[in-house]
């Protein structure tokens, strides 16, 4: 499986980058998983970031969306949907973080799903490193490895 999240600007912080790659190091025991860090409009236009996100996006790509008014789901319930995806042959699946602004509506609208983490707003870097880290619990939980309490 290749799980890749797709996101507006660069991890600034070695702290960032440090926690990203260690769950990036873990995960590739379970998926082949990478970061396509994209550039941040200068000017924050929300529809050039969307226009990028898009270039990146393959058509085969499953495409889910992380949204502030998206339904949310438990660790349990992430898990089992990337193990149904996995099992429908979904074999590329791409989480798409939008930038300071949020997601364009066209982005919205290529999503095959929406999910949101908390109705609260999160940090964009820290947002990718708390997704690599529920996406290698999904991994844990489907396996029932421990890890997942």
């Amino acid at each position: 499986m290749n799980i890749r999240i797709v996101c507006i600007g660069k991890l600034k912080e070695k702290y960032w980058k440090d926690a990203l790659a260690e769950y990036a190091k873990r995960l590739s025991a379970y998926c082949t998983f990478t970061v396509t860090e994209l550039k941040e409009d200068p000017r924050d236009d929300i529809e050039k970031e969307g226009e990028e996100i898009l270039r990146h996006i393959g058509k085969s790509e499953h495409v889910i969306t992380l949204e502030i008014r998206a339904k949310m789901k438990s660790s349990e319930e992430l898990a089992q949907r990337i193990g149904d995806l996995g099992l429908m042959g979904k074999s590329d699946i791409t989480f798409v973080i939008g930038g300071s602004n949020g997601l364009s509506a066209a982005v919205s609208k290529r999503a095959d799903e929406k999910l949101s983490f908390s109705p609260m707003t999160f940090p964009h870097q820290m947002m990718r490193v708390i997704l690599a880290e529920q996406v290698y619990r999904s991994f844990k939980i489907l396996r029932g490895e421990a890890y997942h309490k």
